[in-house]
């Protein structure tokens, strides 16, 4: 059985002159457990609103997200919130960590909404993404590519079985987007985890074996 299964799956927007754009009409898209995907597209394509989508963030107009066998699009808000929160994992491309709570902080946060805190596997993926010894510091007390890494540590922090990036190496170097994209990787073939990545970059998507185009898959977009 597939972990991820998007059937038919329609979102529009009504624009200023209240015409509706529909932004994602993705007619079919499968992943197996433990399989890593990117997604390209250019910036503005819907490649965000799909992962929004697929986490339960927004709703569908139409159309079935099902994830480890439930179709997220038919429960509730709170639902959602927990399928989101015991099994998947989300790294955004501007990381949204919390300024005012540390690297350790912000890790333990993000279980606290899951299976609960576990102050040893925090550190453990700290440790894990090179930043063991930042525990206490702040994000602002970080590079840019050492904040991304906390990003990874706190999605995988609730052992997702599905991780959704957007992004991820957006705001990076080209050295340091290498190296994100290798341990986003590594860290999810280490936690058994699935990886939907999203990206416009080609070097990114050189990496992977299986590469879906958002335009192919939306089969009415625009």
């Amino acid at each position: 059985m597939a972990l991820l299964r998007v059937h038919k799956l329609v979102k529009g927007y009504e624009n200023p002159e209240g015409q509706r754009n529909i932004v994602v009409n993705v007619e079919s898209l499968e992943m197996a457990a433990g399989e890593q995907v990117a997604l390209s597209g250019e910036s503005g394509a819907g490649k965000t609103t799909l992962l929004h989508l697929i986490a339960g963030i927004v709703r569908p107009d139409s159309g079935s997200v099902e994830f480890d066998g439930r179709d997220i699009c038919r429960l509730s808000e709170s639902e959602r919130d927990r399928v989101r929160a015991t099994g998947m994992g989300y790294i955004f491309q501007t990381f949204n960590l919390l300024q005012g709570f540390t690297c350790l902080e912000n890790v333990l946060l993000g279980m606290h909404f899951g299976h609960g805190a576990d102050r040893e596997r925090a550190r453990a993926l700290l440790h894990r993404v090179g930043l063991g010894s930042r525990a206490g510091h702040y994000p602002r007390q970080l590079s840019t590519g050492q904040q991304q890494r906390v990003a990874v540590a706190r999605a995988l922090a609730g052992k997702p079985k599905l991780v959704l990036a957007d992004e991820p190496t957006g705001n990076l170097d080209h050295e340091n987007a290498r190296e994100a994209l290798s341990l986003i990787r590594e860290v999810c073939v280490e936690n058994h985890a699935a990886l939907l990545l999203v990206s416009h970059d080609r070097d990114v998507l050189s990496r992977f074996d299986r590469v879906l185009k958002l335009d192919t898959l939306n089969l009415a977009a625009g």
